[in-house]
């Protein structure tokens, strides 16, 4: 799925290189450059959940304070999926997400980002971190190398796992 005018506007803004040595940067083309882009959020289920956000619809993603997980954040454009996981229990992917809106500085914390998000689906299924490195194809990934870190973006390569898998990731 390509993205919106507005993400390639903002990616050429943000850039100091001129356009052409851009594009001819991207390896793989337009269609690779303007791709929408996946991410990855945790969440305590205690403090909000799928269910949470399945009922509200729509929610404002705040309280992330560590800066390689705020630059994510920040790195987000209005269409990109945002898988959610929880981290409490049985740690695990539970559902999915879209990115409704540009992010921007949280107003509590200026270190700090926030992006709105809105309930896309539930997994059937969720899929475990257990699973995820049971399969070994993912080592190099934040999610199994660091812990701790709250938001980041979803290598293409997983999405693709999770739909061989059957997971329906897509809204």
């Amino acid at each position: 799925m390509l993205f919106p005018l507005t993400r390639f506007r903002t990616f050429i803004q943000a850039s100091p290189q001129p356009l052409s040595r851009l594009l001819s940067a991207a390896g793989g083309g337009l269609y690779t450059l303007f791709r929408m882009a996946w991410f990855l959020a945790k969440t305590d289920p205690e403090t909000y959940s799928i269910d949470n956000l399945e009922r509200e619809k729509r929610t404002v993603w705040d309280g992330v304070t560590n800066p390689q997980a705020v630059r994510a954040i920040r790195e987000m454009r209005p269409g990109d999926h945002v898988l959610i996981y929880h981290s409490g229990g049985v740690s695990g992917i539970v559902g999915v997400a879209r990115v409704a809106g540009e992010p921007r500085d949280d107003p509590k914390n200026a270190k700090s980002a926030v992006v709105d998000l809105e309930f896309v689906r539930r997994l059937d299924e969720p899929v475990t971190l257990a699973e995820i490195k049971k399969s070994g194809l993912f080592a190099d990934w934040a999610l199994v190398r660091q812990g701790r870190l709250s938001t980041m973006r979803a290598p293409e390569e997983f999405i693709a796992w999770l739909r061989d898998r059957g997971a329906k990731v897509e809204s």
